[in-house]
């Protein structure tokens, strides 16, 4: 499991203000509460919080650090808007590191006695008939995320973990798009399935041309991501959006 994503209830218990700020606005960018582009003073964040400004701005700094914000003049932030170029740059990096990952595992580099209860594992999860599938999006990506991450951390590269958890973090709104409009749930779980068989065969050219075009696909679906898309979603989740902030012009994207 990602290092951060404990559950929020047994983080709660431990957590220092700022913890507590950063988890709960890195929760409500992933769930869409805020969108791209949304405006936050630190005052406002503050108040909302019951904390002075220096843990609100702790948080948000280290939500800049994410990726997921950046600051303005003033004690004003905004949720970073959509930029598809980054986007691209994002998935190409994660193409990347997965195709050296599932290369690696692929020709015998990880022992088998620990690479394959990792994959019996994985096979429990993702290779189940249609009625024991997952439907719920946060819980979905919460499993694909894992799996990715899995098979990454099982090639024994600590950096390219690492460097993998960012990226990951940075595209998780976009994936979860992925994962429950049109027949992202199942193309999901077919797909994965394959992968798998592949890295247990250790067929590398197979496993290197299954994720990538997994891969490929998520980009393909999220491209000319628009704010209405998203919007669209958030409504369709039946959740408002929550007041942080006074009212401020939402930059056009």
């Amino acid at each position: 499991m990602p290092p951060d994503a404990r559950p929020a209830i047994a983080r709660q218990a431990t957590l220092s203000r700022a913890d507590r700020v950063y988890y709960t606005l890195r929760d409500e960018i992933f769930d869409m509460h805020l969108l791209p582009g949304d405006r936050l003073t630190e005052g406002a964040i503050a108040e909302r919080f019951a904390v002075s400004r220096t843990p609100a701005r702790e948080a948000l700094q280290r939500l800049q650090s994410d990726g997921l914000m950046q600051g303005y003049v003033r004690g004003g932030w905004e949720v970073v808007p959509i930029d598809n170029k980054r986007f691209d740059d994002l998935y190409e990096m994660r193409q990347m590191i997965e195709t050296f990952a599932v290369r690696k595992l692929c020709d015998a580099q990880t022992p088998p006695d620990a690479l394959h209860p990792l994959l019996d594992a994985l096979d429990r999860i993702w290779k189940v008939g249609r009625a024991r599938r997952i439907t719920d999006g946060r819980k979905l990506v919460e499993l694909d995320e894992a799996l990715h991450h899995a098979l990454v951390a099982a090639a024994g590269n600590d950096e390219l973990t690492s460097a993998m958890q960012r990226v990951t973090d940075r595209i998780r709104v976009v994936r979860r798009l992925d994962l429950v409009h049109g027949d992202g749930i199942a193309e999901t779980y077919d797909e994965h399935a394959a992968i798998l068989d592949a890295i247990r065969r250790g067929d590398g050219a197979i496993g290197v041309e299954l994720v990538s075009r997994h891969i490929g696909g998520s980009q393909a679906s999220v491209s000319g991501l628009t704010l209405q898309r998203l919007l669209g979603a958030r409504t369709g989740t039946g959740r408002e959006a929550v007041a942080h902030a006074p009212a401020r012009p939402r930059r056009t994207i």
